[in-house]
């Protein structure tokens, strides 16, 4: 059986030869060169990371990380024949540590005999830390050339050990240009066009997401219709094919990756890129708690006193969508995104609140002024506790100017606000007091 993620891999040298019209469209479309992968010019291009390391000669252990679908198998398999080492693969979801030993005492017996070994191990995130760390000692002294596929980002997923020891190389999701490529070329192979209208045929690409993988798989139930069908349009299309679902995982990167597109749209003013992403997240099935946790955060942060009335608004949509669960619910999240995205911005109470934190802690336990202690004792008042005292209600302007801060600490402006929304009028009071602070 061909391999699940090996999009445009080599075929297996030992695997009997099947008639072309039994075998996978993409199994018959895996191309022999790496020149022949569509979509990771950056990579495998003249001026590739990888295609410069072959010019040299000089193979280093790499992490290929991308999305499913895009060759990461393909390119393992055929680095290993540009190198001209034997290729060994391993899945992390099936493998233990008792298939990674053997696989290094081949390695070893390998190259005594003077053959090097190029181990791909596809999910290497799957392997645990002590799994992982097996891996160093081959990969320092040349006992195999690794080539770890994953899905995730590896600075999440992997020891920080074995990073240290491999090229990390990004694949990207295939555009719509290397998409189209593909369904070219398996136009090509069965020497007759797909049955799609052209609009048809661009909502073919964009429900494959960018997985080459799945857009042949799909071009493949295409081709078994008879061949005198009509060419289908978009909604002829979508009954025939499934749309996939999206690709979001709630605990892994992508789930970290929208949830602050959603964040820092609104910080920009763009509640329709903002809106973008939070259909996004629900798409992928993401809880609308969290994302309704997450713009209260966001009010607090980066809206604060430029529009008091964002938070309540926030916990409004959250109590909202508490009441009315999905999909009414949700809704009242959509108008806090809105509300949110397009309400002055300001991170004065965020900044200064950092601020405020950090002089708590350099100055240790100064006591507050005498003069604002309550008194409630006969010794606390003999020890001058409340002495001097102005109460502010009872003052000009109702405002004695008095000192609040420690004895021994500079006056310190931790709160500055900016010149918009509501705190453009908090600027002006805190201006104003200020002047009476001077002259009293």
């Amino acid at each position: 059986m061909a391999d699940p993620d090996d999009l445009f891999g080599a075929p297996d040298p030992a695997a009997p030869p099947q008639p072309d019209t039994n075998r996978p469209l993409a199994d018959r479309l895996r191309p022999a060169t790496l020149s022949d992968i569509v979509g990771q010019d950056h990579l495998l291009g003249p001026d590739g990371s990888i295609a410069r390391m072959l010019q040299r000669g000089s193979l280093a252990s790499l992490i290929l990380w991308g999305p499913p679908g895009v060759g990461k198998t393909t390119i393992a398999r055929l680095l290993a024949a540009g190198a001209g080492l034997a290729f060994v693969q391993l899945s992390a979801v099936f493998s233990g540590v008792a298939d990674l030993k053997r696989t290094f005492d081949d390695a070893t017996r390998r190259r005594r005999t003077g053959q090097g070994t190029l181990l791909f191990v596809d999910e290497i995130h799957r392997f645990n830390r002590a799994q992982q760390d097996g891996f160093l000692p081959v990969v320092e002294n040349g006992t195999v050339t690794l080539i770890g596929a994953t899905t995730e980002n590896p600075s999440f997923a992997l020891n920080g050990a074995l990073l240290s020891r491999c090229q990390v190389m990004v694949l990207r999701r295939l555009d719509d240009a290397a998409l189209e490529r593909l369904l070219a070329r398996a136009e090509a192979e069965i020497d007759r066009p797909l049955p799609l209208t052209q609009d048809a045929r661009g909502t073919l690409r964009a429900m494959a997401d960018g997985d080459g993988r799945y857009l042949l798989n799909m071009a493949e139930q295409l081709i078994a219709l008879p061949e005198r069908t009509q060419a289908l349009d978009t909604a002829a299309l979508s009954e025939v094919l499934a749309r996939r679902a999206a690709l979001y995982d709630k605990d892994r990167e992508e789930h970290y990756n929208l949830i602050s597109a959603l964040h820092k749209s609104l910080r920009g003013s763009d509640p329709d890129a903002a809106l973008y992403w939070f259909a996004r997240m629900l798409n992928g099935g993401e809880d609308p708690r969290y994302i309704a946790r997450r713009l209260v955060r966001f009010a607090a942060e980066d809206i604060g006193m430029a529009d008091p009335g964002a938070l309540p608004q926030a916990l409004a949509g959250w109590e909202t969508y508490e009441r009315l669960g999905s999909p009414e619910g949700e809704l009242a999240i959509a108008q806090v995104v809105v509300y949110l995205g397009t309400a002055p911005k300001s991170n004065a109470v965020y900044a200064a609140f950092g601020q405020a934190r950090a002089a708590a802690k350099n100055t240790g336990s100064l006591m507050p002024p005498a003069h604002i202690l309550n008194a409630p004792t006969k010794l606390m008042k003999q020890l001058g506790y409340g002495a001097g005292y102005e109460y502010d209600h009872g003052a000009e302007d109702a405002f004695s100017g008095q000192n609040y801060f420690p004895d021994g600490m500079d006056r310190v402006a931790f709160y500055q606000p900016k010149d918009r929304g509501f705190e453009r009028e908090i600027a002006r009071r805190l201006e104003y007091w200020a002047e009476l602070r001077a002259k009293r």
